[in-house]
């Protein structure tokens, strides 16, 4: 595996860094480059590409060594060992970025390769977050172009992730991060599970900039909806402690209202003539029962959020060099 020591000579004080994660879609990448070398031509930005392998089945087409891209400084072939996932292949990037970047690029971006994002997106976004002056700018998306299921699911997706973290989500990967916010992130172990989610979690100052989502280059996305919700999962468990502190208080509050309610109907059974309906006290138990399952859940489920502070875990500025197989690099 190749390896510096040093800040490569090719990365300037003018130039941004691009970085895009990549599993098998090498036909939608091909689109992509040209789009963004295009658009970078059009700004006053020369950009360094590094595209993260995820562990593709497919090996990158051989043409990428000899496509003439004239606004990139460098195109970067990051490939992984292994199919370790999106989140944690940007992870990996952003590592190698920060260590082989050092102050060199004015900001990096993080951006799909199936079009969605949209490259003439890319200086809107750097310069906004060169005018806010703040740590990381996301696409908030005005318009969307998935289905009826899709939306709902997204929807229910963010009012459940309000309801336990109180933090509202309107982003996903593409942005714009400055180099102070790249050396942060690299540290944290909650950006190898979910990067936009570790953004909101910290302390970092971040904005949004409202733009449209494009359309993919091929066709519909393959990504079933058990992976959604197991990456829908991942952004919660990053306000791990918080959800769990939430449902504590919400099952709480509902255990001590069926208490109340319990407590007045054993009162009316034996200190008024009034009877009570036999359904009154099934009900109350049944929904006492169903409560008290239910903490002792989300007591489970707090405990082992808290059990994960002694645990080891996975720092990408310490570990994520040991996922990385070979780095090819094509300079201009």
């Amino acid at each position: 595996m190749h390896n510096e020591t040093t800040r490569p000579d090719y990365l300037q004080q003018d130039r941004i860094a691009i970085l895009i994660p990549v599993f098998d879609d090498w036909e939608s990448l091909a689109k992509l480059l040209p789009e963004i070398d295009a658009v970078l031509g059009a700004s006053s930005f020369e950009g360094h590409v590094i595209v993260v392998d995820d562990g593709s089945t497919l090996a990158a087409p051989t043409e990428f060594r000899r496509q003439s891209n004239s606004h990139f400084s460098t195109l970067e072939f990051l490939r992984l060992r292994c199919n370790l996932g999106h989140q944690r292949a940007i992870a990996v990037g952003m590592t190698h970025l920060s260590s082989k970047l050092g102050a060199a690029a004015k900001a990096v971006v993080i951006m799909d390769g199936d079009g969605e994002d949209r490259p003439e997106d890319i200086p809107s976004l750097v310069t906004e977050l060169f005018r806010q002056q703040c740590d990381v700018v996301f696409a908030a998306r005005t318009k969307r172009t998935e289905g009826y299921t899709f939306r709902l699911m997204y929807f229910v997706y963010r009012l459940v992730f309000w309801l336990l973290t109180g933090a509202e989500v309107r982003v996903g990967n593409f942005s714009a991060l400055s180099r102070s916010a790249l050396s942060r992130l690299v540290v944290s172990p909650d950006v190898w599970n979910h990067y936009a989610a570790t953004v909101l979690r910290s302390r970092m100052r971040f904005s949004t900039l409202s733009l449209p989502r494009g359309k993919r280059y091929l066709g519909e996305s393959h990504m079933r909806y058990s992976r959604l919700v197991a990456h829908g999962l991942s952004s919660v468990a990053i306000f791990g402690e918080v959800a769990g502190a939430r449902l504590i208080i919400l099952f709480s509050g509902v255990l001590a209202i069926l208490l109340v309610l319990l407590g007045m109907e054993l009162f009316v059974r034996l200190f008024t003539p009034y009877i009570i309906p036999g359904w009154a006290t099934i009900a109350t138990g049944v929904l006492l029962l169903f409560t008290l399952q239910g903490l002792l859940s989300v007591l489970i489920f707090a405990l082992t959020v808290l059990g994960r502070r002694s645990q080891a875990r996975t720092i990408p500025l310490r570990d994520a060099e040991l996922f990385l197989e070979s780095v090819v690099r094509i300079a201009n």
